[in-house]
């Protein structure tokens, strides 16, 4: 499992950029930035090398936020290779809350990143099929 920094930001000029900016400033790398908005706030999702710290410089910053559990799944760089992870989860019956598609630095391929109500079985039932797992 990889641990999800979500942060809960106000939809305006220069919000990024100061949640960008604190984190660079405490010497921690992002890996991935997903954002989702609405009209007036959005959430803001990273993966960083330290999500733990940058949830407290965050908070102490004013943003409210938490650290996810997310399941990465390593997936080939190949035309529909993100339909079969797909169709392999809707065979075990396996319901995602969210999913973003990004790159593993380690392994130089598309990483699956999900929100998942139950982890175990999702790495039992995607392990037993073969998917490797950051």
């Amino acid at each position: 499992m990889i641990k999800q920094l979500s942060i809960f930001a106000e939809n305006a000029k220069g919000a990024m950029m100061r949640i960008s900016k604190t984190v660079s400033d405490a010497g921690v790398d992002i890996y991935n930035v997903v954002t989702n908005d609405s009209a007036e706030f959005g959430i803001v999702r990273m993966l960083v090398t330290d999500p733990e710290r940058v949830e407290k410089l965050l908070t102490e910053a004013g943003y409210m936020c938490h650290v996810d559990k997310v399941v990465g799944v390593l997936i080939p760089d190949d035309v529909g290779s993100l339909t079969k992870l797909l169709a392999t989860l809707y065979e075990c019956n396996i319901n995602i809350d969210y999913l973003y598609v990004s790159y593993s630095r380690d392994s130089k391929t598309p990483l699956a990143v999900m929100k998942v109500a139950d982890y175990a079985e999702v790495e039992s039932s995607l392990g037993s099929r073969g998917y490797q797992f950051v």
